[in-house]
């Protein structure tokens, strides 16, 4: 689908890494995300994923390059996007010693919700923690904690979702039932989803673009079926690891 009248975030040659003499941990990277689009990155760990996202987010400062997120520059006018945006990671901690429902009500607060408690039971029940509210997280299985993540992420029913691996915890059965929903949202008010999974099969069955990332930088863009047939590989999984085994130098 064509969004580019529509573009929810625009990240133009964008760079950073961590000190001078480290490599680039993300170079000169230039991506869009349409509205209503589900957008994956993929590539192996180091790829320099999680540190576009972090800049994405605002919450690290880009060495050059430009990132806009509703027109807005995330480097220097965050709090005017924010509210708007929303994330998760199974990296993500969250407070555990507060029970399941006391974070939601902490992040709710944080977003100066109107209803928040309808809006709690309502995440509460989507991601099956019902029985869990009252528990402290730090009492959760693996699991119950990234969907516990999820939920936060949804606290403000955002425009623009970062997931950075949120299903890498999850049982196959939880992790297709997210999908579904978090489809439903995109679907149903054009909600704009980027992605990052390890898991090819559910990048395949989720995503309607993606993008390719090895050592920093975008080595191809495209749909599934359109990367496939243009690198001649059985599947997107045996083109992540043509990618990997080349060192991200793909020839098609």
């Amino acid at each position: 689908m064509d969004n580019s009248s529509q573009e929810i975030l625009v990240a133009r040659e964008v760079s950073k890494r961590y000190d001078v003499e480290s490599p680039w941990a993300v170079d000169k990277v230039t991506l869009s995300l349409g509205k209503g689009e589900v957008v994956s990155i993929v590539g192996p760990n180091g790829a320099g994923k999680s540190t576009l996202i972090q800049m994405m987010l605002g919450l690290l400062v880009p060495d050059s390059g430009e990132i806009h997120i509703f027109g807005t520059n995330v480097a220097t006018h965050r709090r005017l996007v924010s509210h708007r945006i929303n994330y998760a990671s199974t990296d993500l901690s969250l407070p555990y010693s507060l029970t399941v429902r006391e974070n939601l009500m902490a992040y709710g607060l944080i977003y100066n919700l109107t209803h928040i408690r309808r809006r709690i039971d309502s995440l509460l029940e989507l991601m099956g923690l019902e029985k869990f509210a009252s528990i402290q997280v730090g009492r959760l299985s693996t699991g119950q904690v990234a969907r516990m993540g999820i939920a936060k992420a949804l606290i403000n029913d955002p425009d623009l979702l970062f997931l950075d691996e949120p299903t890498a915890t999850l049982d196959p059965e939880v992790s297709a039932q997210l999908r579904q929903t978090l489809k439903g949202m995109v679907q149903e008010r054009g909600m704009t989803l980027l992605y990052t999974s390890h898991n090819m099969r559910e990048v395949e069955r989720f995503s309607d673009r993606l993008y390719l990332m090895h050592r920093g930088r975008l080595v191809a863009e495209g749909t599934v079926p359109v990367l496939i047939k243009r690198f001649d590989t059985e599947d997107l999984e045996a083109l992540f690891l043509r990618m990997v085994g080349q060192e991200g130098n793909l020839d098609g």
